[in-house]
């Protein structure tokens, strides 16, 4: 299967995470280029750290502001911004939510669309930490609370592949998690914003540990966006080629109507 920029150096390589291997996710992983921005961002911020190191305890101290705040701000991001509605009903911005993450629900085993845009990303939380930071230890705090950032963000976006690749974890913490951010995509939307953390879930009132614990939604894999928002806020729906809003998640082997009939789901697999 061909796989489209910005995964073009991978063209004969799957990025349908339901037909990769851990092996597969780890090589696309390491060298995709917001990844590699982010580990080159975090060396050289913490190098930096150490270059002007003055405050061992401020600099501890910023880093644990960083630990808070970054899923903290991912809560609130997640829950208020891209599950919000505004965004679709504008055409200055309909295509960047569509990105940023009407397509990650739209298929949620699509790699291409999983990790988040680094023009996003990275000016948003260098954007937060760094000033955290500064206020906390000066330059040194903003350069370690950012190089921390950093590390998070990468552990942040290989836990969210995990829970979407077809693999069983053996890690129970993995497993957790994984089965808490599927009950997000595959059953109710509006709950389990966490990735890793699901403290401000259950902070907010928004965490629920079994899909029995709340009802199907009916807009899980469209966010709201419906044929009658379409029909009033047309932008992602022409940029989409069509959207799903019958129960069913856009797959890699559908056309754009979706007509096509779905291959066998695969077993989950326990790496060795």
């Amino acid at each position: 299967m061909a796989v489209s920029a910005p995964f073009s150096f991978l063209k004969h390589r799957k990025h349908n995470l339901d037909r990769m291997t851990l092996g597969d996710l780890v090589y696309s992983f390491f060298t995709y280029y917001a990844v590699v921005a982010y580990i080159t961002v975090g060396i050289t911020s913490l190098a930096l750290a150490v270059k002007w190191f003055e405050h061992p305890l401020r600099m501890l101290l910023a880093m644990l502001a960083a630990s808070v705040a970054f899923p903290f701000g991912w809560y609130l991001v997640h829950k208020h911004i891209l599950h919000s509605r505004f965004l679709y009903k504008s055409p200055l911005t309909a295509a960047t939510w569509k990105r940023i993450h009407f397509d990650h629900h739209q298929d949620p085993h699509d790699l291409r669309v999983l990790f988040g845009a680094l023009a996003n990303v990275l000016p948003t939380v260098g954007g937060v930490i760094a000033p955290i930071g500064y206020l906390i230890g000066g330059k040194a705090g903003a350069a370690a609370a950012l190089g921390w950032a950093m590390v998070i963000t990468c552990f942040y976006e290989f836990c969210h592949c995990i829970q979407h690749l077809n693999y069983t974890p053996r890690s129970q913490f993995l497993k957790d998690i994984k089965r808490l951010h599927l009950s997000h995509h595959f059953h109710n939307e509006q709950g389990n914003y966490g990735i890793t953390n699901y403290f401000w879930d259950r902070l907010f009132g928004t965490f629920y540990e079994k899909s029995g614990d709340k009802p199907k939604s009916p807009t899980v894999f469209n966010l709201g966006y419906t044929s009658e928002e379409a029909q009033r806020y047309p932008w992602v729906d022409r940029l989409s080629g069509g959207t799903r809003g019958d129960g069913h998640p856009r797959r890699f082997w559908e056309n754009q109507a979706g007509a096509q009939t779905p291959p066998p789901e695969p077993t989950p697999r326990q790496e060795r």
